[in-house]
């Protein structure tokens, strides 16, 4: 199978090699030669990093400023404009994922300083996240490893075999309002302050977890202190809440598509989950800019590498990189809200409805 691997901090780019594979008869077929040409779209550009952090840190505070300020006069404003500052924070947090990547920019001190400083905003840990960050992308759809950086998916054959009880537990976590309203604020608050991940390569990381915390009790202690504790946290939440929302949104409509890639280790291909895997999101290009060209996120899991801002570009000139990749719109992809297992035999995501007649059928695997 296809497999990735992380060259040292001091390094630029991640490689990616192709040992043998006993059946790769439901793979993606394309020459090793083709995807490691990708490699020249991970050179860092000073300049531009340095121009986006500007044109994503100044407008995130002084739009947070504003939001401060407006509650005096109406909470609908303040609600507003949060709105709007979310997408600026969610650029933000592309800085720090491209920083977690070991890409955006070339000295490695100061990818990190950078991306401490964007944790600081975004209230995700900057290391820790990073690192559960790099499981998923090193096993995405890998059907042994779904409770690192991953939305828990089951497929039809687990699904059926559960109590009443665990069937309803699931369709609570897949349901809408805990999907994408209360999973998200579960995420940020909870999940990653907690050091929840027991695995030996997440002893040292816990570490800087618990600085982290530390640090962000200490910035938002000041603030309080220095600010009207209430209308800063009112004028917080107003941005964070609809960040996470828009977060984790990205996050399911890029995984989460009916012609997803799920697959057993044993027949699990890296290249193939990259682009199968993973959708392009093609979003109109004022929302691209602001989220960081994420949305073209099949190119990002073939070469993490590959700074936000060399994404378009990259894709412009290898227009071979859509061949097997699910294309979608906006509107296409609200319907991918209803996706809740994943099916084996049709090697799809199917509803709940879907499922009902598979399971009347006796058609499970």
């Amino acid at each position: 199978m296809n497999t990735i691997i992380e060259k040292n901090a001091t390094e630029e780019a991640i490689e990616i090699v192709t040992p043998n594979a006993e059946d790769l008869s439901i793979n993606v077929n394309i020459p090793n030669k083709l995807v490691r040409s990708l490699s020249k779209y991970t050179k860092p550009k000073t300049g531009v990093a340095v121009r986006q952090m500007f044109n994503s840190f100044l407008p995130f505070l002084a739009l947070w400023i504003l939001m401060y300020l407006s509650l005096d006069y109406s909470v609908f404003i303040t609600f507003g404009l949060g709105m709007v500052n979310a997408f600026f924070l969610v650029r933000i947090f592309i800085i720090q994922h491209d920083c977690g990547h070991r890409s955006f920019l070339k000295n490695n001190t100061a990818r990190n300083v950078i991306g401490f400083i964007c944790s600081m905003v975004s209230m995700i840990p900057y290391k820790y996240w990073a690192k559960s960050h790099h499981v998923h992308h090193a096993n995405n759809g890998m059907l042994e490893i779904r409770d690192i950086g991953d939305i828990n998916t089951l497929t039809v054959k687990e699904y059926m075999a559960l109590s009443k009880w665990g069937r309803f537990k699931y369709k609570v976590y897949r349901s809408a309002p805990v999907m994408f309203v209360l999973g998200p604020l579960y995420y940020i608050l909870i999940h990653n302050r907690l050091p929840l991940i027991n695995l030996a390569q997440f002893k040292k990381v816990k570490k800087t977890l618990i600085w982290n915390n530390l640090a962000l009790i200490g910035l938002f202690t000041v603030l309080v202190l220095s600010l009207n504790w209430w209308k800063f946290m009112v004028t917080h939440a107003a941005v964070m809440v609809p960040f996470a929302v828009i977060a984790i949104w990205f996050f399911y409509v890029q995984h989460q598509h009916e012609e997803a890639y799920k697959e057993w280790k044993d027949k699990w291909d890296y290249v193939t989950s990259a682009l199968r895997g993973s959708s392009y999101y093609k979003v109109p290009r004022i929302f691209n800019w602001l989220t960081g060209n994420i949305g073209i996120h099949h190119v990002h899991h073939l070469n993490p590498a590959i700074p936000n801002y060399n994404l378009k570009q990259c894709i412009t000139e290898n227009p071979w990189l859509n061949k097997y990749t699910t294309v979608m719109g906006f509107w296409e992809s609200l319907k991918l809200a209803s996706n809740k297992l994943w099916d084996e035999k049709s090697k799809r995501m199917i509803t709940f409805k879907e499922f009902k007649l598979i399971e009347q059928m006796g058609m499970a695997a």
